[in-house]
């Protein structure tokens, strides 16, 4: 069972997820913090080290949320890896107003902030960027020992290939308030598992 230390904590994480998403991790201030919970500072201090801390923290909340949502998309439910890498697509492209709404990625945000100002925040973002790209490559190193993908292909490289059209659609996409950024690279991903990754039936 919880303390109420860990559910005060907890409350204050996911009171301001959505405030350090759209406002960045840097920019957003000790006032903001207590103006979006409704505690004191005191209060705020009594459970975190420092601002930095909330930060830190609010980053591993958004970035799982948002990595358990895109594992369940390459997870058992799907069969073939094909069917997998589909869903991996699939997931971007629902998810895009909830992920709009809420000021974009998380990881392509804090990526932006994540500087030699905030080390322990790059750190962070570098092992969640490594961590999507070992998921997917798993996903397609799976799929070449099934016989669904060709076996010459580097599946890192796919790997971070996926990742790198979704962040730079997800970036154009939020910057212009147009999606069609975003589908163009979903749609460029499938045409990749069509056309270079699925080995067609001989």
């Amino acid at each position: 069972m919880s303390t109420k230390a860990e559910k005060t904590k907890q409350f204050i994480i996911e009171k301001t997820a959505s405030l350090f998403n759209t406002k960045g991790y840097i920019s957003t201030s000790l006032s903001d913090i207590t103006e979006a919970t409704g505690l004191t500072k005191g209060s705020i201090y009594g459970n975190f080290e420092n601002k930095d801390e909330v930060a830190l923290e609010v980053y591993k909340y958004n970035s799982g949320l948002l990595g358990k949502s895109m594992s369940r998309s390459l997870g058992e439910e799907f069969p073939t890896t094909i069917d997998k890498l589909y869903a991996f697509v699939n997931f971007y492209r629902k998810s895009w107003p909830f992920v709009f709404e809420t000021g974009g990625c998380p990881l392509m945000n804090a990526a932006t902030e994540a500087d030699d100002t905030f080390p322990k925040l790059k750190k962070q973002v570098t092992e969640s960027f490594e961590g999507w790209i070992k998921n997917i490559t798993k996903v397609i190193i799976k799929g070449q020992k099934d016989g669904e993908i060709h076996e010459n292909v580097n599946a890192e490289e796919f790997g971070s290939l996926f990742i790198m059209l979704v962040e730079g659609g997800i970036l154009l996409s939020k910057t212009t308030g147009d999606e069609k950024y975003l589908n163009l690279a979903l749609d460029r991903i499938l045409l990749i598992i069509d056309k270079e990754l699925k080995l067609l039936p001989s």
